[in-house]
């Protein structure tokens, strides 16, 4: 038993010299000290020697298993110190950092707030592409070559190859959105009458940042299609809107106005929300407070996506969402919702 405890401490020694890693280590420690371990079963077999040699021999096994942990333990903790690690160990009972819930961003409640409403009028909500070419911006919208918007200053105009439309046989050049009807071409090119949509999302147009403009902002587009749709049914489903919106009692009104995509158009106000329509400094003592523009759909824009309408006819609106949420909260600065001020956003 003596030649074998010494030819054990040779090789554990040998060993030791050799393992380097912590894989390395753990092994050599299951091989001589584990539940199977060379050094465990000398001692689980320790009724076999001979009485007067057992306290000799458990205690050196023991010694050879004391010297091993240690071994083990010192070329860790070294190996972590070459690493940079801490030989510190982590205080469970302290108690654990704590974490404040999040919110909504308050331009997402409104989106939301918006949606949610035109889903319960029977509205589906799609989400299209950011950048687009000029002809969903504008030619599909019946806007002119000539037209203003079209202008390097009012329009982003992305530095790539223009793309070119198979069914037009033309190329067009590639901008950043600066208005969600493009959304409501696409849909009407891929489906068919009758239909009912929403689409939010970010639009772009080179302003110079202020308090109520913003080179980014959101809007919310909308538009419904179907046979004998008047202009009676869009006054009456922006009427409800803007009821569920800013409360029951509030009042709109329709003033006539210019889009080349709709005909006949008008700009939506509604009554005052502060003053509830007696006049004040936030609505220019008017009483009134201008939200979306709307109407029905141009009929050369129904041609275009190949919707006859003589069969169909159809209502359009589109809306600021950063408008909505400053009426409805009282907010007179539009960049505070893009400064990541936590004590604003925390408010929501």
């Amino acid at each position: 038993m003596e030649k074998k405890l010494d030819q054990l401490e040779k090789e554990i020694a040998d060993a030791l010299n050799n393992a380097n890693t912590a894989d390395a280590l753990e092994e050599l420690r299951i091989r001589y000290i584990g539940r199977k371990g060379a050094l465990t079963e000398i001692l689980k077999n320790i009724k076999n020697v001979p009485s007067q040699d057992r306290p000799r021999v458990g205690e050196r096994v023991n010694a050879l298993k004391r010297a091993l942990e240690n071994k083990v333990k010192e070329k860790l903790e070294a190996a972590g110190a070459a690493r940079g690690e801490s030989k510190e160990q982590i205080d469970l009972s302290l108690p654990g950092s704590r974490y404040e819930i999040g919110s909504k961003h308050p331009l997402t409640q409104i989106i939301d707030e918006i949606c949610d409403i035109f889903l319960g009028f029977g509205f589906r909500i799609v989400e299209t592409q950011e950048i687009e070419t000029d002809y969903y911006n504008f030619t599909s919208l019946n806007i002119p070559d000539d037209h203003p918007s079209r202008e390097d200053f009012h329009t982003f105009f992305l530095d790539v190859p223009p793309e070119r439309h198979e069914k037009r046989g033309r190329e067009y050049k590639v901008l950043l959105r600066s208005q969600t009807s493009t959304g409501q071409i696409r849909v009407m090119e891929k489906e068919k009458p009758p239909l009912q949509v929403i689409i939010p999302g970010r639009v772009y147009r080179p302003d110079a940042t202020d308090a109520s403009h913003s080179f980014m902002f959101h809007q919310v587009e909308g538009f419904m299609v179907d046979r004998d749709i008047k202009f009676s049914d869009l006054k009456g489903v922006l009427d409800l809107f803007c009821k569920s919106m800013f409360g029951k009692n509030v009042k709109t009104r329709f003033r006539p106005h210019y889009f080349p995509f709709t005909e006949p158009s008008a700009e939506v106000d509604v009554s005052c929300i502060i003053c509830g329509g007696s006049g004040c400094s936030v609505c220019g003592r008017k009483g009134w407070l201008e939200i979306l523009g709307a109407g029905m759909i141009n009929p050369k824009v129904l041609e275009g996506v190949g919707i006859s309408p003589e069969e169909w006819t159809g209502f359009a609106f589109g809306m600021g969402v950063e408008r909505i949420a400053m009426l409805k909260w009282g907010i007179n600065d539009i960049r505070i919702f893009y400064e990541n001020d936590l004590r604003f956003l925390k408010q929501f």
